[in-house]
């Protein structure tokens, strides 16, 4: 007992499976397979597959993948919402604790890898930051450069400064705007923040990897799919609550395509072609994301995936180093 005391209190669980991946790479599949082999549960990191109005054009899990194993976190949120990634750690939390409580292996899965990251860095609390405070220093980090502005950072925030390159202007920038706006720097905000859920070292972590031409023709069959399903009418659905078209379940790939259809913009066709198009490129944002702020997370494909999990997890005690070599 007093060992699960103390496990809530560092607010971490003991093992976890972290999968990543583009759109339609094959991560749903691959986790309810490891959850029902493990006899885990899979936990939703897909900014919109949380909510309850998309079930469809977001490719939530189905009826019978929620059947097979627990899932947490999918189709909670009403589409009037504005969802965040603090707002998914608070919600998270509790079911980590409920994998932990259980002695079930929690398998976190999804393409937003903010949320990833966050669950295994932690989440600056920092305050949003007035756009007159963000223009003013873009604007002199234009006529200054980052040079000055870095030497300015050394005397406000060592801490930061020190982590940064001198040439790093965005960067730059993001720390003075935080000083400025907050009075605090930002390694403060960072020690104020919300702590990271999972050990990075104790989380077996992948980004699937799919050759590129073979995620394009799986994006557009999946599509296909959708509209046979019933995409259309779940868009005119959601058309019907006349929501604010910048709420983020209102940008959701397809969504505004399928709304200027069924205004009559666009044809339908045109709009399904466009909504394809639009997923093709955000995969490539992802991809290029999961690189540069997930580096340390080895590609694989799902079987290879699926194969290093499993026998990572059979063979005890836990071999996490050989991960990285499978």
């Amino acid at each position: 007992m007093s060992h699960e005391r103390d496990h809530h209190q560092e607010g971490k669980v003991e093992r976890a499976v972290l999968i990543a991946g583009p759109t339609a790479s094959g991560k749903s599949a691959l986790a309810v397979l490891v959850a029902e082999r493990l006899g885990g549960i899979v936990i939703n990191a897909d900014a919109m597959q949380v909510y309850r109005d998309l079930r469809i054009l977001t490719a939530r899990p189905s009826a019978a993948e929620e059947a097979r194993v627990p899932h947490r976190l999918f189709g909670h949120v009403d589409a009037a919402d504005t969802y965040s990634v603090g707002r998914w750690l608070r919600d998270v939390a509790p079911v980590l604790e409920e994998a932990a409580r259980r002695g079930v292996v929690p398998i976190v899965v999804g393409g937003t890898g903010l949320y990833l990251k966050a669950l295994t860095g932690g989440l600056a609390a920092i305050p949003p930051i007035p756009a007159s405070t963000r223009e003013a220093l873009r604007s002199r980090l234009a006529d200054q450069g980052a040079g000055a502005l870095h030497a300015e950072l050394t005397q406000r925030d060592p801490v930061a400064a020190a982590k940064l390159s001198p040439g790093d202007g965005v960067r730059i920038v993001r720390a003075l705007e935080v000083i400025e706006a907050t009075g605090r720097p930002l390694s403060a905000w960072h020690r104020a923040g919300m702590p990271a859920l999972v050990d990075p070292q104790k989380a077996l972590k992948v980004v699937l990897s799919l050759e590129r031409g073979k995620l394009q023709q799986r994006i557009d069959v999946r599509f296909d799919a959708m509209m046979a399903n019933g995409a259309l009418a779940e868009v005119q659905a959601l058309r019907a609550r006349r929501l604010d078209p910048l709420l983020p379940a209102m940008k959701a790939h397809g969504v505004p395509r399928l709304i200027a259809a069924l205004k009559g913009d666009i044809s339908l066709l045109e709009a399904v072609d466009a909504a394809k198009r639009d997923t093709r490129r955000y995969t490539k944002r992802q991809l290029t994301w999961f690189r540069n702020q997930l580096p340390d997370w080895p590609w694989r494909t799902a079987a290879d995936a699926e194969r290093a999990i499993l026998k990572t997890f059979a063979a005890p005690p836990l071999d996490l180093d050989a991960w990285p070599l499978l």
